[in-house]
């Protein structure tokens, strides 16, 4: 029988990866257990066998067919592991009766990638969301497979008349002190949330946000680095950022944009995670632009951007149910990097990439000489400040002479073709970016606008600004 099953680390532990692959399984056929295997070996483990089976849909019981019970079993016992790891999610029952089958502990998918997310936790906000996704998640499967239960309603784990009592206490107990912490995680993650909101909304009100989005271990942090200078810790291995690091990043023409680096995704990633991290990805969310990091050496990187898809489109549906989504706006275009560039074999995969994703950027995010990165940081930083300004079109701003800071800034950020001073305030010509515009208005600036034929340009016109209602008046 497997040893009681009081926690779900894998450190050290020889494993033997195991899975069903179904018709509908995603996975890469050159390397199944690519993924599944990088994971393991983040977790400590020493992979030491591998085993699958195709079905057509999974056994009741034991996710996976009886026989190949026996095939797992023969093959720990050859190869002297300890652990099975499934790339799937199992059901308490499953892992109890494929345990009780093998003789060995076994983890599924999400319980190895809440293990590895726990090693990883160094800000308080990410040690709370780890430790409420393992409540939310792995403790009733861990609670399902414990014994010790049947031992304290009597010997031999059967229960006989009188004694089911202390049993159903001790059961009891365990549940509300799991309540008790969850409620306390939950109060000290909503202040640190309703933090977060507040703060990524007044960063958007005054500046550009660009959000940096990809599979785990794509280059994302490495491009923040490059970028920005922002000290991200960058590792190549999956899951080295777990929290969300916002920079500056100069893109010309007086244009500032705020970058953020982002937790990388994963296929199937654990639900209670996500629902963990929501406030981490809200950074992703609320961004003007997303690019999009995707290791093209990587041979299962095809569907490695589908999960990248499939996670941003789940995580906007979610935010827009939200009732945090006061302000209901268009989804942010998204740039995809092709990254790792300088790993193909050979230019034939580059541009085989480059004609399935049209618009999509070649770059390789190592720091080159100048500090930027070695291929792509002109075509980048272009595309950038074009979405940051949102369009360049010739204004008539006018603006109070006392407010000398707004004066300022579109002098930076525009080209001033000429000036008209009228009592106490200016009227510029200027050359200038619409959402840079949008940006100074949101942000409280008293300026009036019209275009180049002295027609006003009404709020709500403007890239990312919110239309006016009327409706707090009418209140």
């Amino acid at each position: 029988m497997p040893k009681e099953r009081t926690e779900l680390k894998v450190a050290s532990e020889r494993a033997v990866l195991a899975a069903v692959r179904l018709p509908d399984s995603n996975y890469d056929p050159r390397d199944p257990f690519g993924e599944l295997r990088a994971l393991a070996e983040q977790g400590g483990a020493v992979v030491v066998g591998e085993c699958s089976q195709r079905l057509e849909r999974p056994v009741a019981g034991t996710y996976i067919g009886s026989g190949k019970i026996t095939e797992l079993k023969g093959l720990c016992d050859e190869l002297e592991a300890t652990t099975i790891i499934f790339d799937h999610d199992l059901s308490p029952k499953q892992i109890s009766n494929i345990e009780k089958g093998t003789g060995r502990k076994v983890v599924d998918r999400s319980e190895l990638i809440l293990d590895i997310f726990a090693g990883r936790a160094t800000t308080n906000e990410a040690k709370l969301q780890v430790e409420l996704a393992q409540l939310e998640y792995t403790y009733p499967r861990l609670k399902a497979m414990w014994d010790h239960l049947e031992r304290i309603v009597g010997g031999g784990g059967i229960a006989g008349i009188g004694t089911r009592g202390p049993g159903e206490q001790q059961l009891e107990i365990d549940r509300r002190l799991v309540q008790r912490r969850k409620l306390a995680l939950q109060h000290d993650l909503a202040i640190i949330q309703a933090r977060r909101r507040r703060e990524v909304a007044a960063r958007k009100r005054e500046h550009f946000t660009v959000g940096i989005v990809g599979y785990t271990n794509a280059g994302k942090s490495t491009l923040f680095n490059t970028l920005t200078a922002g000290g991200a810790y960058a590792d190549d291995r999956p899951f080295a950022t777990l929290m969300t690091r916002t920079r500056q990043w100069d893109a010309g023409h007086g244009v500032g944009v705020m970058l953020s680096d982002t937790v990388g995704f994963v296929r199937d990633i654990p639900h209670h995670l996500v629902a963990s991290f929501k406030a981490t990805l809200e950074e992703a969310t609320h961004a003007d632009l997303l690019l999009i990091v995707l290791d093209v050496s990587d041979p299962a990187a095809e569907l490695q951007l589908k999960t990248v898809n499939t996670v941003l489109d789940e995580l906007f549906d979610e935010m827009e149910k939200s009732k945090h989504a006061e302000d209901k706006v268009a989804r942010p275009e998204r740039i995809l990097l092709l990254n790792k560039v300088d790993r193909l074999k050979d230019n034939s995969e580059l541009l085989v990439w480059q004609r399935k994703a049209a618009g999509s950027i070649a770059i390789c995010a190592l720091p080159g000489k100048d500090g930027r990165p070695r291929l792509g940081a002109e075509e980048l930083t272009r595309r950038v400040l074009e979405a940051a300004q949102g369009g360049v079109d010739e204004f008539l701003v006018t603006v109070p002479l006392k407010d000398s800071k707004t004066v300022t800034l579109i002098e930076k950020r525009g080209e001033i073709l000429g000036r008209t001073y009228t009592g106490d305030s200016v009227t510029l010509r200027a050359r200038i970016g619409r959402r840079q515009l949008a940006q100074l208005r949101s942000a409280g600036a008293r300026l009036e606008l019209a275009d180049a034929q002295g027609r006003e340009v009404p709020r709500g016109s403007l890239p990312g600004e919110p239309v006016e209602t009327g409706w707090s008046a009418a209140r």
